[in-house]
C-alpha cells in the first residue's frame, strides 16, 4: 500500500503532539543521570540547514531541533544546569555548560591521532604512542569498573598522567618550528591534549562510568541521516523535522528497553504512551 508523504507527516505530527508527557519524563530522568552523551547532526529542512540535537544514555533518548548555537543546545531542557558529566566531541558550543564536567570522546581522539601518524609516521611517533596510552588507560578504567572500584590506583593514575603530559609536550616540541601542513595539524592536536587534559582523561579519573567514547550518541543519532536519505535528502518543513525528532525520541527509548516500535505506537495511539520506568532497568 502506498502512503503519501503528506499523510505520513500528518500521522507523525499527531504522534508528536501526544508525546509531550513522554518528553517531560525523559527530560527529568536525564537530568538525574550521572553521565549524558550529547551530539548534534545537520539536517536539511525547508531548503535550509537545521540541526538535530541529542542527549541520551544507554536507556534514554531525547532529541530536539534548532540551529547550532548555545541557545539551541539549551532548548532541549536537559543540559542547562546539569551537574553530571557530558560526554561529547570537541564542538566548542558545549563550552558554556559550566555546571557539568565534560568528557572528550576518546574514539574521536584516537581517530585524529591515527590520521596524523599514518600521514607522517617518521615524524609523528608521539601520536602513535599517545594512542597506545589512551587505550592502556581505557583498559585500566574498564578493569577498575568491572572490579567495582570508583577510582584507579593512585600510582597507576599518576604514571598515566605523567606519560600523557610528556607525550603531548614532545609532540608540540617536535613540530614547533616545522612549516608544513602536517606539522601545523600536529601542533594543533598536541595543544589540544595539553589544554584539555581534564576533559580527555575524564574517563580515567571517573572509571566508575563508561565514558571513554561517545558511541552511544553516534548510534542513537544515526537514524536522522537514514531518514533524511529516505526522504529525498530533505524534510519539507521545519515542523516536520521537529516532529520527527520527538517521535524518534520515543521509538529509540522504547527500543532501548526492548519495546517494539509497533507496540510503542499502538500504546501511544490508544491513549497510553509507554513511559520509561527509570534511568535503567531495575537490578
Amino acid at each position: 500500500m502506498n502512503v503519501s508523504a503528506g499523510f505520513a507527516a500528518g500521522i507523525r505530527g499527531k504522534a508528536a503532539r501526544l508525546l509531550a508527557p513522554f518528553m517531560d519524563r525523559v527530560r527529568e530522568l536525564l537530568k538525574t543521570a550521572p553521565a549524558v552523551h550529547a551530539d548534534e547532526t545537520p539536517a536539511r529542512a525547508a531548503a535550509g540547514t537545521r540541526y538535530v540535537h541529542l542527549a541520551c544514555t544507554r536507556y534514554l533518548t531525547l532529541m530536539h531541533t534548532g540551529d547550532r548555537s548555545a541557545e539551541a543546545i539549551d532548548a532541549g531542557g536537559v543540559l542547562p544546569g546539569y551537574t553530571g558529566i557530558i560526554v561529547r566531541d570537541g564542538y566548542a558550543g558545549y563550552g558554556h555548560l559550566t555546571d557539568a564536567l565534560h568528557a572528550w570522546c576518546g574514539v574521536h581522539l584516537l581517530r585524529d591521532l591515527k590520521g596524523l601518524y599514518d600521514f607522517e609516521p617518521g615524524k609523528q611517533e608521539w601520536a602513535s604512542r599517545m594512542a597506545g596510552l589512551l587505550i592502556e588507560a581505557r583498559d585500566a578504567a574498564s578493569a577498575a569498573r568491572q572490579a567495582g572500584e570508583s577510582a584507579l590506583d593512585a600510582a597507576v593514575l599518576e604514571d598515566l598522567v605523567s606519560r600523557y603530559r610528556a607525550l603531548a609536550a614532545a609532540g608540540l616540541a617536535a613540530n614547533l618550528y616545522r612549516r608544513t601542513v602536517t606539522a601545523k595539524d600536529a601542533r594543533r592536536l598536541a595543544r589540544r591534549f595539553l589544554s584539555f587534559e581534564d576533559l580527555i582523561l575524564r574517563f580515567a579519573t571517573r572509571p566508575d562510568l563508561d565514558i571513554f567514547s561517545n558511541n552511544e550518541a553516534e548510534r542513537t543519532i544515526r537514524p536522522v541521516k537514514v531518514q533524511q536519505r529516505s526522504s529525498g535528502g530533505c524534510w519539507r518543513t521545519i515542523e516536520g523535522l521537529a516532529d520527527f525528532a520527538v517521535v524518534q525520541s520515543y521509538l529509540s527509548t522504547a527500543a532501548k528497553w526492548g519495546i517494539s516500535k509497533l507496540g510503542a505506537l499502538r500504546d501511544l495511539f490508544n491513549g497510553h504512551p509507554w513511559m520509561p520506568p527509570g534511568l535503567r532497568p531495575a537490578g
